[in-house]
């Protein structure tokens, strides 16, 4: 249905034009081509001039509502609003966690760091060393 819409929709557009083109501008156009073939003999100069004004309306009335049913149809087929590409893609992609502070992190408390000899007697008093938090990644 949307194809046949949009087909209609190219052949008024062609129609409009070749109306368009025929009308009689300040400098003559292609209207006064037309008068020597007949046409203006078979209806009038004054009756030529307000049938191709009367088309010139009828076809862009016609373009506006069959590109109001284009999107009506369009619109009725998805599910959702309709998106871009680039909004596709950004709803798509997850954010990655935050990422590992780096440098020597500070060991465990009671833990000994590698290649070090316990000491006997822990004090067990001592306070657990307070851990940076990260810094929010930054929002793209």
């Amino acid at each position: 249905m949307y194809t046949a819409i949009i087909v209609l929709a190219l052949f008024v557009c062609l129609l409009l034009a070749l109306v368009v083109l025929a009308q009689n501008s300040k400098g003559g156009g292609l209207s006064s081509n037309f008068a020597a073939g007949g046409t203006a003999q078979l209806m009038g100069v004054k009756r030529t001039g307000d049938l191709l004004e009367r088309l010139t309306w009828g076809f862009a009335i016609a373009l506006i509502v069959l590109s109001l049913a284009s999107h009506v149809i369009l619109s009725g087929q998805t599910a959702g609003p309709m998106r871009s590409v680039n909004q596709q893609k950004a709803l798509e992609t997850r954010v990655p966690a935050a990422p590992a502070v780096p440098g020597p992190q500070a060991p465990a408390p009671g833990a000994t760091a590698p290649g070090a000899t316990a000491p006997q007697s822990a004090p067990a008093t001592t306070a657990p060393a307070a851990q940076p938090t990260p810094a929010p990644a930054p929002a793209q």
